[in-house]
């Protein structure tokens, strides 16, 4: 009897023990601690400052971003008109031209100045604003995306910044450093430059009355012979590679083109010479030194389809074409 009791109990924690334990709620494993690694956000290159060209302008000492001076060259030094790739062949010799004046150039007190004469003509946006007129914005924008679409970009030869010389109009080739100045300079050689004849500056006229010519002549050499008619006084004529006056014999004394040109305003030293109705006259082809890029005939180039790169590497002999940061 007292095992049946026992065994009564056992039944009875057994009823109340095991549905207990079922209720029990399932315990959850502790889930991985995961580290949160937050990572900084990925930091951007700086902003390059924009590099500052102090300009020269009358009396004034100007301090001006480089690019937004360049836009103002390209400008004044080149007919807003011309062809976007022709403008853009023109920012890059500004460019290089105004760094390489910035690297030691003529002037103490600043980089450059606004003379075309001394450095490169330049002009301030709102005086080209009254010299264009109406349109000058639209003309402002292209000569501004010629600036930007070559940004940084420069000439060098052996891996210095080119002298990037530039003129308005050939007369159908350019002339070589050392026929104007003298100097031998490997990147400025003579080269044809087609497709300036419709440029107004391609053919030009001056007349000189036989006094002023004679005086001038005589205040260079006295010892030029200028008796008798004007006719015997022209004398053997020698042309440079670009087919400018190497030198002209006046007098029986060799006077060199660029002193005649010089002397008498012309506006190249590609000229001839006539005898008019009592007058000197010279016919000239071209208008500045010739030396370097010519600018219509960079335009001739774009016109033809050439990109700014090609009128660069024509213009200037054996140049690279860099980007300066």
């Amino acid at each position: 009897m007292r095992q049946a009791v026992w065994m009564g109990l056992f039944s009875l924690l057994l009823a109340v023990l095991v549905p207990a334990l079922l209720l029990q709620p399932i315990q959850e494993p502790e889930p991985e601690t995961v580290a949160l690694v937050i990572s900084p956000a990925e930091s951007k290159p700086e902003p390059q400052e924009a590099m500052i060209v102090r300009l020269k302008s009358g009396q004034s000492i100007l301090e001006l971003p480089l690019e937004e001076y360049l836009t103002g060259v390209v400008l004044s030094e080149m007919p807003a008109s011309f062809e976007l790739e022709a403008l853009k062949a023109q920012a890059v010799a500004a460019r290089t031209f105004a760094l390489r004046q910035m690297e030691g150039g003529k002037h103490p007190d600043c980089d450059l100045c606004s003379d075309g004469s001394c450095c490169q003509a330049w002009n301030s946006r709102e005086t080209i604003e009254q010299k264009l007129g109406d349109g000058w914005l639209q003309y402002w924008s292209k000569a501004e995306e010629a600036v930007q679409q070559t940004a940084g970009e420069v000439l060098t030869y052996a891996g210095q910044l080119i002298d990037a010389v530039y003129f308005s109009c050939s007369g159908g080739a350019t002339e070589a450093a050392a026929a104007v100045w003298g100097g031998e300079v490997p990147y400025l050689q003579s080269v044809s430059s087609w497709g300036e004849e419709d440029a107004p500056p391609f053919h030009s006229e001056t007349a000189v009355s036989l006094e002023r010519f004679r005086s001038a002549i005589l205040a260079e050499n006295p010892e030029a012979d200028l008796s008798g008619p004007a006719s015997g006084w022209f004398g053997e004529l020698t042309r440079t590679a670009g087919g400018g006056v190497e030198t002209l014999e006046i007098g029986g004394r060799p006077f060199s083109g660029t002193s005649l040109r010089t002397l008498f305003g012309l506006k190249s030293a590609k000229f001839d010479v006539a005898i008019e109705e009592g007058q000197i006259v010279f016919q000239v082809s071209g208008y500045g030194h010739r030396v370097g890029m010519s600018q219509y005939g960079a335009n001739a180039m774009a016109k033809a389809g050439s990109d700014y790169r090609a009128i660069l590497q024509h213009y200037y002999t054996g140049v690279t074409i860099e980007t300066k940061t």
